[in-house]
């Protein structure tokens, strides 16, 4: 006949001493509270696996688990035994799953996605997700599961961010976000992206386009600053042939020399923006400073290597600090702006041709069928046009 359990009761267990050994008190069912020499209490439960063997389940300390928890863990793992099931193995797995769910943290996941990303953006663009994930996200989530990530946690974080009034910061960061949250859910790390949620919660941002120039007197005297620029000799030259070709700031600073025959009067390179084959004919006046820029820099790659002695071209922010070394105010002209400014005067001062004009600005261009032109197409006609546009340039200086 089985030996009859009294169950405890809180006070015994509240008041169970130590002894030389350690011993236990059963409450029945398999439940027991083993007291160590030490003092320390714990609820075990012996079970019995399919095959027999006699196996032990731990609970937890008291009184950190109460008895009454104790009972309802007891009574949840008999119930499984009932079914056929190994109270133990379920808790293994659990235990392992919930290992596993904590390093799929969310920094774990934004750098796998970050590696596979890498491979469909520029270098330059994941750099800039990378930094914002670094700076402005993994401080406040990096070490959250991805899976427990929600819209009030990510909206918490952009809410501080647009605090501090930079609206198109947080916009951007809840775009890369969403992009790794998406990630997360298709490799099964996430049930859902939570970012569609915070749509119309965020402040709308307005584009500010980039300061340009379009008044001719006030081009003769941008002009006339930038000759005058107290900067390194390689920047100055860049600043000084930025207005002639109006390519891309980040299109400049990267220019090889490999790349460039001064005599076909030519640059050919692919565009940073579209991967595209592009051609700048190269008018006389800039043909002459990358003569006398030959004898300094024409033994390396860079056509306007960094100043610093790193290697790599100039730094991003170089053609920004000659301008500002030279008088030119933020809100008046960017590096970018040259684009602008010829766009503008080249169309409605020299009344060029806009095909022409969107070519050389490495613009899409379609025919009436809408089908893209070559992007080496009118090479003779863009070339009399950039020599037009040089030549007004020289004389907007003069009349300064």
């Amino acid at each position: 006949m089985a030996r009859l359990i009294k169950p405890l009761t809180a006070v015994q267990v509240q008041n169970a001493k130590p002894k030389a050994s350690m011993y236990k008190l059963f409450d029945g069912g398999g439940l027991f509270l083993r007291v160590n020499p030490s003092g320390g209490k714990y609820w075990k439960m012996k079970y019995r696996k399919n095959d027999g063997k006699e196996n032990l389940l731990t609970f937890g300390r008291f009184p950190e688990v109460s008895l009454e928890q104790a009972r309802r863990m007891r009574d949840e793992a008999r119930a499984q035994r009932a079914s056929g099931l190994d109270p133990g193995q379920i808790r293994k797995e659990k235990k392992a799953a919930l290992r596993k769910r904590a390093l799929e943290t969310f920094e774990a996941v934004s750098r796998e996605w970050m590696d596979v990303h890498s491979t469909k953006v520029k270098p330059q663009t994941m750099r800039i997700y990378r930094r914002l994930l670094e700076h402005s996200v993994f401080p406040f989530l990096g070490g959250r599961p991805v899976a427990d990530i929600k819209a009030l946690d990510l909206l918490t974080l952009l809410k501080h961010i647009e605090a501090q009034e930079r609206v198109y910061l947080a916009k951007l960061i809840s775009v890369v976000c969403g992009m790794i949250m998406r990630y997360a859910v298709a490799v099964g790390k996430a049930e859902a992206d939570p970012t569609p949620s915070l749509r119309g919660s965020l402040k709308s941002h307005k584009t500010k386009h980039r300061a340009a120039l379009t008044d001719p007197r006030q081009v003769g005297r941008l002009l006339r600053a930038i000759d005058a620029c107290p900067g390194a000799f390689v920047i100055a030259c860049a600043l000084k042939i930025a207005p002639y070709v109006f390519v891309r700031p980040g299109e400049l600073r990267h220019a090889r020399w490999e790349d460039i025959d001064l005599d076909a009067r030519e640059w050919r390179y692919t565009t940073s923006k579209t991967g595209t084959p592009h051609i700048v004919p190269l008018a006389p006046q800039v043909l002459d400073i990358l003569r006398q820029l030959h004898a300094v820099t024409g033994r390396g790659e860079w056509v306007f290597p960094h100043q610093w002695g790193k290697a790599g071209p100039m730094g991003e922010t170089s053609l920004l600090g000659a301008m500002r070394a030279a008088g030119i105010r933020r809100e008046e002209m960017t590096p970018h702006g040259f684009r602008a400014m010829a766009r503008t005067l080249l169309d409605e001062v020299l009344g060029e041709r806009c095909e022409l004009i969107e070519h050389q600005l490495a613009h899409t261009v379609r025919d009436p069928n809408g089908r893209a032109y070559n992007r080496t197409a009118h090479l003779k006609e863009r070339r009399q046009m950039m020599e037009r546009w040089a030549h007004y340039l020289d004389r907007l200086r003069a009349e300064a």
